[in-house]
């Protein structure tokens, strides 16, 4: 009976050590065809750096958080029609939304407090969110002539918000 038995090799891990992924970039992890990732590398990011950071003066002081930041936490929150508080917490969760924002390295903190989006709305104001609006048409519509990127045209100017 046991001349029958196959021998297998015993299973060794690779020798490469999980612990050099830790330290990756969000960037060398994430899969580069995943819809946020596309998105993320099709919008004129420096575009709203550059229209927002107008709107701050000597009075009001420069933003807490980086524009990026808070544009990206916007944008995921009506692409996701979710509320404030929702985008923040799955931002703490998704290693996606996270880069879509502009990390490099994945974290498990808060990236702000959600009434902060609210003052971020509030001082970029309608011409701002119109802003946001255009750009995610104008990628869209660039989606629809290269191929889905699975955020279709969930960013409508009729889309419903949350806000407080």
């Amino acid at each position: 009976m046991i001349e029958n038995l196959a021998i297998f090799p015993m299973y060794r891990p690779p020798k490469s050590s999980a612990q050099t992924s830790l330290f990756c970039s969000l960037e060398e992890q994430l899969n580069r065809k995943h819809p946020l990732y596309v998105l993320a590398n099709k919008i004129d990011w420096n575009k709203f750096e550059t229209e927002f950071s107008k709107r701050f003066d000597d009075k009001m002081g420069a933003p807490n958080k980086p524009i990026r930041l808070m544009t990206g936490l916007i944008i995921l929150k009506h692409i996701r029609n979710v509320s404030d508080e929702s985008v923040v917490e799955q931002f703490q969760e998704n290693a996606y939304y996270q880069y879509f924002c502009g990390e490099r390295f994945f974290s498990t903190e808060q990236p702000c407090d959600p009434s902060e989006l609210v003052h971020f709305r509030h001082m970029i104001g309608e011409a701002g969110m119109d802003m946001i609006l255009k750009e995610s048409i104008l990628v869209n519509d660039d989606h629809d002539k290269q191929g889905p990127t699975g955020c279709g045209t969930a960013f409508r100017k009729d889309s419903p918000t949350r806000e407080p």
